[in-house]
């Protein structure tokens, strides 16, 4: 729909975004939250058309989007291989190609990241990535958003990550470099990172296989599922690795006092992390999710709106 804008922008992982924009968008989202719950109409995207390309399934995702467009005036158009000529196997160079002349803006949630890349290399508007195997950056928007509402500014405070070196943990990196808060990655031997990523951030990060000393001093302790989609196929193995790495009261009783805990749902109560801790106090779950439809709210304004 716009193939003359010269400022094109994509968000295909958190380095897209320097450190001084990342927290502007925090803060904007903060912003668009208290817009949105004093029940204020704010319509910055009058017209504008987002699609949105799953072939991962989804529920915060999607509904965050199609929930964003429509509370900024706008209009989302769910996509899935089974209704697209994708997945019939059109090229993505050519859909990409076709989609952003009628749209102005696509969301891809997919599993792998190089579909995300040639998806942003031939759109003329600009592509979001709502997940791949490499990276979840639109989940740490949320995340990080939810601990400034919590705690303040991150810069100088420690996480913990417990669990799988997976696509969120390389955005908790990300995140870390960029905001500029030590990172502490709990996983057994086998599971950590990709070596990239490691190399990228080396610097904000500490690996170790002690679960325990990794969240001693900890002001935010973090995991997901131990089996994520697409690997259900090694759900035993996985839970013979992971056994030892459930956030639990205890663990969470080695973090600061005043720790928050955080999981990207879905969770497996009872495997990476105990009911007592999800459900209980230091729990910011809720917010967290919620954050998801404000994160990505001040990330389509900065991308659409300026």
């Amino acid at each position: 729909m716009n193939t003359t804008n010269k400022t094109l922008r994509h968000f295909l992982t958190l380095t897209d975004l320097s450190a001084e924009e990342f927290r502007s968008l925090i803060n904007r989202a903060i912003e668009l939250k208290t817009i949105q719950h004093r029940g204020e109409i704010f319509e910055p995207l009058k017209n504008k058309v987002l699609a949105m390309i799953f072939e991962k399934s989804s529920t915060r995702t999607r509904v965050s989007f199609e929930s964003g467009m429509a509370q900024f005036g706008g209009h989302a158009i769910f996509l899935s291989p089974r209704d697209t000529q994708l997945g019939r196997g059109e090229p993505i160079e050519d859909s990409a190609r076709v989609l952003s002349s009628m749209t102005d803006c696509i969301m891809v949630r997919t599993f792998a990241h190089e579909k995300v890349e040639l998806l942003a290399k031939y759109s003329s508007v600009p592509v979001i990535n709502g997940l791949t195997d490499e990276v979840h950056p639109c989940q740490l928007l949320a995340d990080m958003q939810t601990y400034f509402e919590q705690r303040g500014d991150i810069k100088g405070k420690t996480v913990t990550w417990v669990g799988d070196g997976n696509n969120m943990c390389h955005s908790y990196m990300h995140a870390a470099k960029l905001l500029d808060f030590k990172l502490n990655i709990a996983c057994p031997e086998g599971f950590e990172p990709q070596q990239e990523f490691i190399l990228e951030t080396r610097d904000f990060i500490e690996i170790t296989q002690d679960v325990a000393a990794a969240s001693a001093n900890s002001d935010l302790i973090v995991t997901d599922v131990w089996a994520s989609m697409g690997q259900e196929e090694e759900q035993k193995i996985r839970e013979r690795a992971f056994r030892n790495y459930q956030v639990t009261p205890e663990l969470m009783k080695s973090a600061n006092e005043d720790a928050l805990f955080m999981h990207c749902l879905p969770a497996h109560r009872g495997e990476e992390v105990s009911a007592d801790v999800i459900d209980g106090k230091q729990s910011v779950v809720w917010d967290e999710a919620e954050n998801r439809l404000h994160a990505q709210k001040a990330l389509l304004e900065f991308l659409l709106a300026g």
